[in-house]
């Protein structure tokens, strides 16, 4: 990534992220999660090497954390996007027994991406896991919860989008007049909540 970023690939990102919010190091401005990878941005050109070494140190410390170790977020869902019946046709299932389902499924957060506020959310079950569209949507609402391929995830805001729709939460994702503008991190615990 040049000499303003350093990549880090390994299956312990999500442990790293976590050490270094609990204990920033120096030269790093801002880390940047994906699956497991970890994007450092630099504060200087000269930190490149130092935070490399001292990347490798942390990752030696670090022990896997057990699945879904972060905080619980319960989000609340009317169930009844455009999608939904083809999704429950495509598993299998009746209308109830699909949202009863992705109800009960577990899911975490494995990474934010696409959008500010926007969790890729894992732990689908295979018959839940659902084909994207041929074609994206050109305006996806805001607060749509939806599912595509392995993932889950919630619009923060409207945009387009390839994912099956499913339901709907009035949740706010993300919103720069609170402290902590996005309600979620990786390695939180997610299940959704159906609401009348």
């Amino acid at each position: 990534m040049g000499d303003a970023a350093l990549t880090v690939r390994t299956p312990l990102a999500r442990e790293l992220y976590a050490s270094l919010r609990a204990r920033p190091l120096s030269g790093v401005q801002e880390a940047v999660p994906a699956l497991n990878l970890l994007t450092l941005l630099l504060d200087a050109p000269t930190a490149g090497e130092a935070v490399q070494e001292a990347i490798a140190a942390r990752l030696a410390t670090l022990t896997p954390a057990p699945g879904g170790s972060g905080r619980r977020v319960v989000v609340p869902v009317t169930f009844g996007g455009p999608d939904l019946d083809w999704c429950a046709a495509h598993a299998g299932l009746d209308r109830a027994a699909f949202v009863a389902a992705l109800c009960a499924a577990q899911l975490e957060v494995a990474f934010l991406g696409f959008t500010p506020g926007f969790a890729f959310l894992t732990g689908l079950p295979e018959p839940l896991r659902m084909p994207r569209l041929d074609a994206p949507r050109e305006r996806v609402p805001a607060g749509s919860v939806a599912l595509g391929g392995p993932w889950a995830g919630v619009y923060p805001r409207e945009t387009p989008g390839g994912w099956r729709l499913v339901g709907r939460t009035a949740m706010n994702f993300f919103d720069l007049s609170r402290a902590a503008p996005v309600p979620w991190q990786p390695g939180d615990r997610v299940q959704f909540e159906a609401r009348a």
